[in-house]
């Protein structure tokens, strides 16, 4: 698999695909993960602006990543910030509480640990899930942050590019997918990156190394960020075949959305009805069948507006894989703890990463989508293990009322 191949495959599961862009338009989409369904064959292909993230949101939605100036590593501790509050009755990212299996003990003494395996943990955020607030509107309104690192060509330090984005998907059929998106500016990755970063005299400009543009297998070109923020742009398109909202191993619309099932057995069946043998984003990248249903499912957990009871259903679902794992105390791009649930992906052009899903114990609800560097190589080649290269973290999602501005 080629570099450009490895970066659609680090991709939220349910993207499908996009419009044909500048390079680095179409390199930041590709690695925030946006969410629209895939046009047919005969679909005429539209340039489009660059559409809010979403690693699970509608078509409005795209995906969007977690890797702080300090958060580069795989976990840590930190304070959680006030969990936001979302539109209408809708849900929200909530910030994580006490791990679950610790709790004080008599006389002040804090009782012993208790490790919980990854199925423990999925099964307990399944309850939690179960019981999450439903919400109503006309519209499915999800809010990412997305970051994703790259190396400077020159000075040897790493930059992180950061965009906002925000997407509306119509309950309704027939309507417009609307996005509102703004570049937040690249800046440093770490304290010993702005030094570097200074000692290279303060560009406001910075030239990065991105897959696809160079000479040779492997090879990588430039690619020119800027350390300012800009302007946001809003933009709306027609939904997919008039009905289509999401890309859930193929594109689904909002009423077979709300008419999952919510027995995980039964889940697990109508999903892998569209397993192939190969990944999300090429017929040449062999995946496993649990690999790809956990890259499929992150995006219906994160922020598909999905009943509660069948979100619940997706994380008894990922409970009987065999190859998932869990890390606790994992803080996101935006400060806030929680336990994260992975799997491996195994890159054909070298390295491995983890692909991992963030969520709050004490709610269920997603905090964050993250890729983490198991192995460097390939895209990772450069990236020390446990360095967090590409997620997204979702600020906000649930239904309103309120439509979008043009």
């Amino acid at each position: 698999m080629n570099p450009i191949d490895e970066l659609r495959a680090a991709r939220p599961a349910h993207l499908g695909d996009r419009p044909v862009v500048d390079e680095r338009t179409r390199a930041v989409e590709l690695a925030r993960a946006m969410s629209r369904p895939r046009s047919g064959p005969g679909e005429k292909r539209r340039r489009r602006a660059v559409v809010r993230p979403a690693w699970g949101l509608g078509l409005a939605g795209a995906a969007a990543a977690a890797v702080t100036a300090v958060a580069v590593v795989m976990s840590g501790s930190g304070a959680a910030p006030t969990t936001p509050r979302t539109p209408g009755s809708g849900q929200a990212a909530a910030s994580a509480g006490t791990s679950a299996g610790t709790s004080a003990g008599t006389g002040g003494t804090s009782a012993p640990r208790v490790t919980l395996s990854a199925r423990d943990v999925l099964l307990a955020a399944a309850e939690k899930a179960d019981r999450q607030a439903e919400g109503s509107g006309d519209w499915w309104r999800s809010v990412t942050v997305n970051r994703h690192l790259y190396a400077a060509k020159n000075g040897g330090y790493l930059v992180m590019d950061r965009s906002h984005s925000e997407g509306w998907t119509p309950e309704a059929t027939g309507g417009d997918q609307w996005a509102r998106s703004r570049q937040l500016g690249a800046e440093p990755a770490t304290e010993a990156d702005r030094q570097a970063w200074e000692q290279a005299g303060s560009p406001s400009e910075i030239e990065v190394v991105v897959p696809g543009k160079g000479r040779g297998k492997g090879k990588y070109g430039p690619m020119t960020l800027s350390t300012s923020a800009g302007k946001a742009t809003t933009s709306h398109t027609p939904l997919v075949d008039g009905d289509k909202v999401f890309w859930l191993g193929r594109n689904v619309t909002m009423k077979e959305l709300r008419g999952l099932p919510s027995d995980p057995g039964e889940l697990k069946k109508w999903l892998m009805a569209s397993y192939a043998g190969h990944g999300t984003e090429s017929t040449s990248e062999k995946m496993s069948g649990d690999a790809w249903l956990f890259r499929v499912s992150v995006g219906l957990i994160m922020d598909m507006p999905v009943t509660p009871e069948v979100r619940g259903a997706a994380f008894r679902m990922l409970a009987e894989l065999d190859d998932v794992k869990v890390t606790e105390n994992v803080t996101d791009a935006e400060g806030r703890q929680g336990t994260a649930v992975s799997v491996e992906e195994r890159y054909e052009a070298g390295g491995i990463s983890e692909n991992r899903l963030v969520f709050d114990e004490a709610t269920g609800r997603a905090l964050a989508s993250e890729y983490v560097v198991v192995k460097p190589g390939g895209l990772q080649a450069g990236f020390g293990p446990g360095t967090v290269w590409s997620s997204n973290a979702l600020i906000e999602a649930g239904w309103t009322d309120d439509k979008p501005a043009s």
